[in-house]
């Protein structure tokens, strides 16, 4: 697992390496949408024919000049390479680096300024059911970096039936315990194939939305339709970028 494509915002003036691969097991992730039933979760369909080498992507990046380097795709620290390039990112560039988004399992990292942080659970039993991995793990390395002075932002799957008020709560206390000023952000479920949950509906966002903001100062929500999670830039321009490397 490595970095197989960089992407590059000309306006906004960000790179993009595009990790494959994950080390949790979210039967109801949204690679899925593409994958189908069968696929992994937290891997890219289709597979990748090749990975970038190091050098290919220091290349890369002195040519773009970034101010900002993102790590994206599964489960972005699962890449080797990763303290490498982002020691490079922030020496030889001057550039901020953050990971687009992470289970956490491997923060605090050095050279790396910020992370979105996607909690699954709260409650033990039902965090190893999904992820196959124990929750604590996740919420200490939470704690440990924001006491560090990392820039996070927190994310939960809102599921009902699954991930639901309960679970919810149970992060927001600990979020809130660390800084009521964490953003927070609630993502309503799109099914996937093969899984039985169902996506919420207006009202239930609502409700789900309203609790958050009872713990949270900056709590933002999305309720995207398949099509919308499968075109992310027709609703966001930040997803409108080129790839100026790999596939």
């Amino acid at each position: 697992m490595a970095f197989h494509r960089i992407t590059w915002h000309e306006q906004y003036k960000f790179a993009t390496l595009h990790n494959y691969g994950c080390t949790f097991r979210c039967s109801f992730c949204s690679y899925k949408l593409r994958s189908g039933a069968e696929g992994r979760p937290g891997f890219a369909h289709p597979k990748p024919q090749r990975f970038l080498s190091v050098d290919e992507i220091k290349k890369v990046l002195l040519e773009l000049q970034p101010e900002k380097v993102y790590f994206m795709g599964g489960e972005p620290t699962v890449a080797k390479e990763l303290p490498e390039i982002l020691q490079f990112a922030k020496t030889e560039l001057k550039a901020m680096t953050k990971l687009g988004h992470t289970n956490g399992s491997m923060l605090p990292m050095d050279n790396l300024d910020g992370a979105n942080v996607g909690f699954k659970a709260w409650s033990d039993d039902l965090h190893e059911k999904i992820t196959g991995r124990p929750k604590q793990l996740i919420y200490n390395n939470f704690a440990n970096a924001f006491k560090k002075g990392m820039a996070l932002a927190a994310n939960m799957v809102y599921i009902p039936g699954l991930v639901a008020e309960d679970e919810f709560k149970g992060c927001l206390e600990f979020l809130s315990s660390l800084s009521e000023d964490i953003p927070f952000h609630i993502m309503g479920y799109i099914p996937v194939p093969g899984e039985p949950y169902r996506r919420p509906e207006d009202e239930e966002m609502e409700s789900i939305t309203q609790l958050c903001r009872k713990y949270l100062k900056n709590v933002a929500a999305s309720h995207l339709t398949t099509a919308e999670a499968l075109d992310l830039a027709c609703r966001d321009d930040r997803f409108r970028v080129k790839t100026v490397a790999g596939e």
